[in-house]
């Protein structure tokens, strides 16, 4: 990308300048980063040894004990146009997840532990009604994320990068936040929304990007991402493109953010209701956009920045709390070291309790 057209201004800590680096980098150099994650590669939800659950026990228990953080994909079922596939955003952060392994298995270090993703996901009510998406209600999702949270600190994963390919985020931080105060357990989770934490990757030509529109649906960007991640399942033969209804009222331009929250516009896309006609109304193509603008290389640094920003916040968070500590309980939770100390131990181990015996002191 050409740094003189750069609209950002890159903060001077480690995350920055990882940023500014791959800014910088050539498209040579951003194809060999992406060589040694082996992307594009095939998906890996069936192949033995990559998440937790096709893992052999035994396994999973070595792993953890090099490196007990865990990253949940999150994505939805959700219509993409005739071109791809409902799995998108579930595949897109699963494809993300597995490549941040592969890179720290290459280079020698323990890899991250994989969750199987949660693919059925909430929707914002533009969404209602639309055929190949499935919509689940706010609190069964939020419900569904926390007891996942749970069940996976009982089994020692009590650091957890929650990564969301959609328009979900505020549900999913909910849900970490309702986590805390029902159960109290000390630990680090986040709820990363990916497209956002490297914005900066998803420029347009006039400010040295390579892509001609902002990233919204199933348009030119996130078809490009699926063609850099997943080419198998994209079908560009049948890429449709769309604009805005013609005989339909909105806001002047400039109040809402894009779906990367990238122009700093006052609100985010997610934040209102009540003026947007229905998809299905609007855009029963499913895609908003132009999807047949869309070609592999067109997103392909933004995929290398958030590998790299993942496998630098793992390194990161093992650094604050080495594997088997978490954060100081009553320093972080109301619990006390005395009351905690039984559930903090291995799973299994001599000693060891399980967190289910614990009494919650939060609301219920």
């Amino acid at each position: 990308m050409s740094a003189d057209q750069c609209r950002f201004q890159f903060e001077d800590t480690a995350i920055g300048q990882l940023k500014e680096r791959i800014y910088n980098m050539s498209d040579a150099e951003i194809a060999s980063l992406m060589e040694g994650c082996e992307i594009p590669s095939p998906g890996e939800l069936d192949k033995p040894g990559s998440y937790i659950q096709n893992t052999i026990r035994k396994e999973v228990i070595a792993n953890r004990r090099k490196n007990d953080i865990v990253i949940i994909p999150v994505g939805c079922t959700e219509n993409h146009g005739l071109h791809t596939v409902s799995a998108f955003d579930t595949l897109l952060v699963s494809r993300i997840a597995e490549a941040v392994r592969r890179k720290q298995k290459k280079i020698g270090k323990p890899p991250v532990n994989l969750a199987l993703p949660i693919n059925y996901g909430v929707h914002p009510p533009w969404h209602q009604g639309m055929y190949g998406t499935v919509m689940v209600s706010d609190e069964a999702f939020e419900q569904t994320i926390m007891q996942v949270m749970y069940g996976l600190w009982n089994d020692g994963f009590r650091k957890q990068i929650w990564i969301n390919n959609h328009a979900q985020q505020n549900e999913i931080e909910k849900a970490v936040k309702r986590f805390m105060n029902t159960y109290q357990l000390p630990g680090f989770y986040i709820a990363l929304e990916w497209h956002r934490a490297v914005r900066e990757f998803f420029e347009t030509k006039e400010h040295g990007g390579k892509l001609q529109d902002r990233f919204v649906h199933a348009d030119e960007a996130e078809t490009s991402l699926g063609l850099e991640l997943f080419p198998e399942m994209v079908e560009m033969s049948h890429a449709e493109d769309t604009g805005p209804m013609p005989d339909h009222r909105y806001l002047s331009d400039g109040h809402f953010d894009k779906s990367v929250e990238d122009l700093m516009r006052p609100n985010t896309y997610r934040s209102r209701a009540g003026d947007l006609p229905l998809e299905l109304v609007a855009t029963p193509e499913a895609v908003v956009g132009r999807a047949s603008l869309a070609k592999a290389g067109k997103t392909i640094r933004a995929v290398a920045a958030i590998v790299e920003y993942i496998d630098l916040l793992c390194d990161d968070i093992l650094k604050a709390w080495p594997v088997g500590t978490v954060p100081d309980p009553e320093a972080t939770t109301f619990r006390t070291q005395q009351e905690m100390e039984p559930y903090l131990r291995e799973p299994g181990s001599p000693g060891w309790k399980s967190v289910y015996s614990l009494p919650r002191i939060g609301p219920h």
